[in-house]
């Protein structure tokens, strides 16, 4: 999709001295909004309902999702990161929106780390290797074997090209020496549905997307590009067993505007930190396949700050492209 460039957002000015003291003592009076860029019902959106109503009670007012689709997560990003810095607008975001588009998107009206306050690392999310039951493998060597024996013949089923199912084959392909052919879909729920038919032949799907159709045994997993199994999925051996150097992860973190007064932010990620620790919170998003964090600010801007090449490195090596 085209992003028509409206100018690089310039350096907000710096905020008045009784703004920042109202930031020392931060309490919000007013509900908080949190942006999600994809679609009601989907993992990013199931997990900013999950945090926004845990952190609900602790900030003493209400976290109110409100999706923004478009772009690949941009919309909602964009709309951040020209809000006020007040505590009041936050982003769900993800690897995706916050680190692959930097490189993905040639016109991006915002730069992801330099227009974001980077406030917590809620979760990671590993991708799970499932294949239809026809396909004649188990194991990743077999996979390897015959896809090397029939160069371009496996099909791999991503959410589109840019997406976190394209990438993690595209370094499947880099690491194995293999070549697939990519089949893009308009998101991860119609490449399952078709890996589910037997349309394609097999997808690196995020643990979520494919786990239930795991469970229910329409789909045959393979590997995990977890470094240790799946607690969801124990028996599911880890992709590096076979290959040593292939590494893929996605997550998901909340921002604010850039230039949101400390405190404000240090506020919201106690808060976040505090709520995916709490047992009946991990649950949840464990039950969602992903691994629950909770950082500090710094933590998760450092985390970020080196996200950013490394998924500009991904990015090349899949070809993707946003024209």
């Amino acid at each position: 999709m085209l992003i028509r460039r409206r100018g690089l957002i310039s350096a907000l000015p710096l905020l008045p001295a009784a703004a920042a003291a109202q930031g020392a003592s931060w309490t919000p009076d007013k509900p908080i909004r949190m942006y999600v860029g994809f679609a009601a019902g989907g993992s990013t959106d199931t997990t900013a309902r999950i945090v926004g109503q845990a952190i609900s009670p602790g900030l003493g007012q209400q976290v109110v999702i409100e999706n923004r689709t478009g772009a690949g997560g941009n919309v909602a990003s964009e709309a951040v990161a020209r809000a006020a810095p007040d505590g009041y607008s936050l982003v769900m975001a993800s690897m995706g929106t916050h680190a692959a588009n930097q490189a993905l998107y040639k016109d991006l009206p915002f730069h992801v780390v330099r227009d974001f306050s980077a406030v917590s690392l809620v979760c990671l999310s590993y991708a799970l290797l499932v294949v239809h039951p026809s396909v004649p493998v188990k194991t990743v060597a077999e996979l390897i074997a015959y896809a090397k024996a029939n160069p371009g013949k496996l099909n791999a089923g991503t959410g589109g090209g840019g997406s976190s199912q394209h990438f993690a084959a595209a370094v499947f392909e880099h690491v194995a020496g293999v070549q697939l052919t990519m089949v893009h879909y308009r998101g991860g729920a119609p490449a399952t549905a078709d890996l589910v038919s037997g349309r394609v032949d097999l997808i690196f799907a995020p643990t979520v997307e494919a786990l239930e159709q795991v469970r229910a045994g329409k789909l045959r997993a393979i590997a995990t590009s977890r470094p240790k199994p799946l607690d969801v999925l124990p028996e599911v051996p880890t992709m590096t067993a076979t290959l040593p150097t292939f590494e893929f992860r996605s997550w998901l973190g909340v921002f604010a505007p850039a230039q949101t007064p400390a405190p404000i932010v240090n506020r919201i990620s106690r808060e976040i930190a505090a709520a995916v620790k709490r047992p009946e919170v991990r649950q949840k998003l464990e039950e969602l396949g992903y691994e629950p964090v909770g950082s500090t600010a710094e933590e998760f801007a450092a985390f970020q700050a080196a996200e950013v090449p490394k998924m500009a490195e991904i990015v090349r090596i899949s070809g993707a492209a946003v024209n």
